[in-house]
Order: C-alpha cells, then sequence, then structure tokens
C-alpha cells in the first residue's frame, strides 16, 4: 500500500476522508484546511570501483531482494546531503570510505518494506573505494565481491534502478 492510500483521516484534526479522497495527492482536508503532500524518500547508492576497475556488488541480507546483489546505498536521513548520506551509508554497509563521488543518473524505485510500498528516487553515483582490501559485510549485507562491470549480470541485481544505472557506467557496453 503506498503512503496516501494509508491516511484515512486528516492527521491534523482526524476528520474522515470521503473515499473518492484516500490516496490522492495532495492529501486537502475539507473540515481543517491541512494540505498535506506525499513526496518520494530519497535513496543514494553508488558503483564503487577499485583501482582494477572493479565494481562492489554486495549480497542482500535482508528483503526487498533478499540473496541478490545491490551497490552500496541507502536512505538519505533528514538534514543530509546526498553525498554524505552515501558516504555514511557505504560505511555502515562494507566499512569503506570513498573519494571522487560523482553523480551518474536518477530513477524512480518503489521499495516494499513489511506493508508500506515506498515510492523512492534513487540517486547513483560513482566513487571510488579508498582502501578496496578493508571492504567488509556489515549492516545487512551477507557477503561482498569485487566484479568487472562487463562480468555483472542485470538479472542478479535487485532493483530496476541499479539494472539501469548498470548500463551508464564507464566500459559498459549497453545490451
Amino acid at each position: 500500500m503506498l503512503p496516501a492510500e494509508m491516511f484515512r483521516f486528516c492527521p491534523r484534526c482526524g476528520a474522515d476522508r470521503p473515499p473518492a479522497d484516500v490516496g490522492q495527492i495532495p492529501l486537502r482536508c475539507g473540515a481543517c484546511g491541512l494540505v498535506y503532500f506525499f513526496n518520494p524518500t530519497v535513496a543514494a547508492c553508488a558503483w564503487v570501483f577499485d583501482p582494477a576497475g572493479r565494481v562492489l556488488l554486495i549480497r542482500r541480507a535482508h528483503d526487498p531482494a533478499k540473496g541478490k546483489f545491490g551497490v552500496p546505498g541507502g536512505f538519505v536521513d533528514i538534514g543530509e546531503t546526498a553525498e554524505h548520506g552515501l558516504r555514511r551509508e557505504v560505511r555502515e554497509e562494507v566499512g569503506l570510505e570513498v573519494s571522487g563521488v560523482a553523480f551518474l543518473a536518477s530513477f524512480p524505485n518503489l521499495y516494499a518494506y513489511r506493508e508500506v510500498t515506498y515510492p523512492v528516487v534513487d540517486l547513483v553515483f560513482t566513487a571510488a573505494a579508498v582502501d578496496p582490501h578493508s571492504a567488509r559485510p556489515l549492516d545487512g549485507v551477507d557477503g561482498v565481491e569485487w566484479k568487472d562491470p562487463a562480468a555483472v549480470d542485470p538479472d542478479e541485481l535487485a532493483f530496476p534502478s541499479m539494472k539501469e544505472s548498470l548500463r551508464l557506467l564507464p566500459g559498459r557496453t549497453p545490451p
């Protein structure tokens, strides 16, 4: 269920929302006048390269897409820039510091977690691992693997945004 579909009552005054209004964006309360927008959350991830030109893949330990490959990243917290959130998530997931962070592309995504499907804007970056040998599986990661980008099978990737961004990597030939 999308967040906008979960609000059956006004979050300010508690007034019933007419069934035809449930799921509408923005939420407009006829009783108190509240206007509430349901914007997507922001996630940042990176194709992290080592000096040999390989990319770091993580094996996801949890759903969604448990067991699939991903790239380090996650949700950007309130008050963070996308780049700061990206660096924090890379440290939390694989213990790496990155340099040379550069924006690659953005993609819409849906992230199903428990009973809520979150609309997300995935901001995809490229970066260089400062010390690639220190990469290790940490929070939410079952394993790490360095691969030549040309050898990455898009069908093994967790999210459509990762599959799409893989095609944009330097040295990767689009299908």
